[in-house]
């Protein structure tokens, strides 16, 4: 199966401010009001959301950083690094895909307040995930990484940055 096989059978589309593909799939018809949410997230919110998404050798998930925690799903494909950028001025990969004698993860959860990011692995064709949050996504929370701000604040991850951002 080929990359282009996958976004025609699952309608995947492009995601033009983050990089990659995906289709939402489901999304709460179930509101969460204000009051009930950290200070961070501004207006209701849906209980919880989940969507397919596809990375390919020209496409990639730019950093950026949501309040909420984000559950990623490895489903089929090549393995996809993960840069991570934490609280305390510190940065780690993590290796999504399904091959766990070599350290890869099927399911990887981000804490909300981490600057994330993902490009397929080397060689990879592509790399089908889902992710799932809850309280749900809202375009309204998404904070796109600037590579300037990024690399000051993060100088060890520098070089991994650079790949990360646009």
């Amino acid at each position: 199966m080929t990359a282009d096989d996958v976004k025609q059978l699952l309608q995947l589309q492009p995601l033009a401010i983050e990089g990659g593909f995906f289709r939402e799939t489901y999304r709460s018809r179930w509101n969460v009001s204000a009051e009930y949410l950290p200070d961070c997230i501004r207006g209701p919110r849906s209980i919880g959301t989940a969507i397919y998404y596809m990375i390919t050798p020209e496409t990639f998930s730019a950093l950026h950083r949501l309040p909420g925690s984000e559950i990623f799903h490895f489903y089929l494909g090549d393995p996809a690094i993960m840069l991570q950028l934490l609280s305390d001025g510190s940065s780690q990969t993590i290796t999504l895909g399904s091959d766990l004698a070599r350290g890869q993860q099927p399911q990887v959860v981000v804490r909300g307040g981490i600057w994330q990011g993902c490009k397929l692995a080397p060689g990879g064709n592509f790399a089908l995930m889902g992710t799932t949050m809850s309280p749900g996504f809202d375009y309204a929370d998404y904070e796109n990484g600037n590579r300037e701000q990024l690399t000051a604040q993060y100088p060890g991850a520098a070089a991994l940055i650079r790949k990360f951002t646009r």
